[in-house]
């Protein structure tokens, strides 16, 4: 009995101890639990703070945009954004001063496909994030065109994301009143176009009794103004074109110096603008839009924007789109783009963590929801556009839509198709005309067959070697070479390296091939 009642004394103290320990468990597991509330409560606390990086983008009206389109789009992405809107006349200027001195901010774009060649042996030399492996973990950026973004690839990877377009744009603005003054239709062939670049000098289209007006108005660009336009016309090649199974630049092929030739005689005949060569866009639009000049090339949807602008100086004044232009093989052609305009790029020096280049892509797939595309694309519905029919009514005042809204729409990733914006419903009928002709040009598309090949030659040097072309274009059309001066051009450029270029292209051509 005495062992009896030890045992169950023992017993007792035993399990007291047992019951003191788990309570003291219990309070240290229970602090724990309150100290880890804290932290995940600190953690989501900073979680919700705003993400703040930098953009680099593009401008192409006058005047940097006010915040208000970019207030909602940060409350909406949790975001604090800088945008450093570079004009378009100096975007690559400060494009390359960025790059040479290390000051690139977090997402950069760039400008346009030969902006983008020009950064692919620094995208080679891993100075910027490959973005293709994360695409998919994002619900609307997964959404992009595969097509489209392979056309982006460099060495068969994705670096960037891209701003859709349609594949051909390009096309003619003209003077319609001026025309019908002058009983002169829309140009159908290469030779109806430079009739009326004629009328539009010489016969007083505007009936002042003044010799104050000129035909076409060009710029410093070949590719974007009127040149490469007028070379489709003529059956050149876009950039690349095959010859006897070989490709060869544009610049070789007959058609290239029959078009020099056809602006050549433009120029001398006092029937453009005698300093295109030195223009700029903003300078070649506002001769169209004060009525120097009767004819535009370039994209056909800039009537919109163009004719807003152009009536508060005329307001009778009438415009109107045409784009088919046969030429002398009686066949209407126009060089297309890879299916995108702009590219924006990711680089390491600014982007450091892969934690942080998460937190940017989440920005683009924000950006990409439907409401926010519309938000850059439209502006705030009720205030800068309505919805009828299922698409888009912009205001009628474009100067304040122009202002507020236009420049952020350099921002869009993807296109209506892929980020559920509105299509729009255009009030001016020109405008919309233009956009049909813009799917219209998908029937008569020229290819660049060099899109997805490749060239260590030209990527380091292709932008010097284009310089030696250009120059050249410009003085032949300008009368200060001859044919063989351009020839000579020509064999420089192959001996500096084009032979090179040629080189590597056909082994890329005919490995995938």
């Amino acid at each position: 009995m005495l062992k009896s009642n030890k045992f169950f004394i023992i017993f007792c103290i035993f399990a007291f101890v047992l019951i003191l320990l788990s309570a003291c468990n219990n309070e240290s597991a229970s602090k724990k639990s309150d100290e880890n509330t804290e932290i995940n409560s600190n953690s989501d606390a900073a979680s919700d703070e705003p993400y703040e990086f930098s953009i680099m983008a593009n401008l192409h009206t006058p005047e940097v945009p006010d915040d208000q389109i970019k207030e909602i789009l940060e409350e909406r992405t949790n975001t604090k954004l800088d945008i450093q809107w570079v004009p378009d006349s100096n975007y690559e200027e400060r494009l390359n001063s960025a790059f040479a001195t290390g000051t690139f901010p977090e997402a950069v774009y760039m400008k346009n496909q030969t902006t983008y060649h020009q950064f692919k042996d620094a995208i080679r030399d891993d100075q910027f994030w490959e973005i293709g492996p994360y695409l998919d973990d994002y619900e609307n950026l997964s959404n992009l065109k595969e097509q489209v973004l392979l056309n982006t690839a460099v060495d068969g990877k994705i670096y960037a994301l891209y701003q859709g377009r349609p594949m051909a744009r390009s096309g003619i603005i003209y003077r319609k009143d001026w025309a019908d003054n002058l009983g002169i239709s829309a140009p159908t062939n290469t030779e109806e176009f430079f009739e009326m670049a004629r009328a539009f000098t010489e016969d007083d289209p505007d009936g002042n009794g003044k010799d104050d007006t000129i035909g076409l108005t060009d710029r410093s660009d070949v590719v974007y103004g009127s040149l490469k336009t007028i070379a489709s016309w003529f059956g050149t090649p876009n950039n690349w074109g095959e010859q006897d199974g070989k490709l060869l630049p544009e610049f070789m092929f007959d058609e290239y110096m029959e078009s020099l030739d056809y602006v050549r005689e433009l120029h001398s005949n006092g029937y453009m603008n005698k300093d295109f060569p030195v223009t700029s866009k903003s300078d070649q639009q506002a001769m169209f839009k004060n009525g120097t000049a009767g004819i535009y090339i370039g994209s056909m949807g800039d009537v919109g924007s163009l004719h807003a602008d152009a009536v508060s100086i005329n307001p009778d004044l009438e415009y109107d789109v045409t784009n088919y232009v046969e030429g002398p093989n009686g066949e209407y052609n126009i060089w297309s783009i890879p299916g995108y305009g702009s590219l924006v790029i990711f680089p390491k020096s600014a982007v450091e963590t892969e934690e942080e280049l998460k937190k940017i892509l989440a920005f683009y797939n924000d950006l990409m929801a439907p409401e926010n595309s519309n938000l850059i694309y439209w502006g705030i519905e009720g205030e800068h556009y309505t919805v009828e029919d299922g698409g888009a009514v912009p205001h009628e005042d474009t100067k304040m839509t122009d202002r507020i809204v236009k420049p952020y729409q350099a921002l869009e990733i993807g296109e209506a198709e892929t980020n559920g914006r509105y299509e729009g419903i255009h009030t001016y009928d020109i405008k919309a005309k233009a956009e049909e002709l813009h799917i219209d040009n998908e029937n008569y598309l020229v290819h660049d067959p060099t899109i997805t090949l490749d060239s260590d030659t030209y990527v380091k040097n292709g932008e010097r070697l284009n310089q030696v072309i250009l120059d050249a274009t410009y003085q032949y059309i300008l009368g200060q070479i001859d044919k063989d001066g351009f020839e000579k051009a020509v064999e420089n450029w192959k001996k500096q390296g084009g032979n090179d270029i040629i080189e590597e292209f056909n082994a890329s051509y005919q490995a995938v091939n």
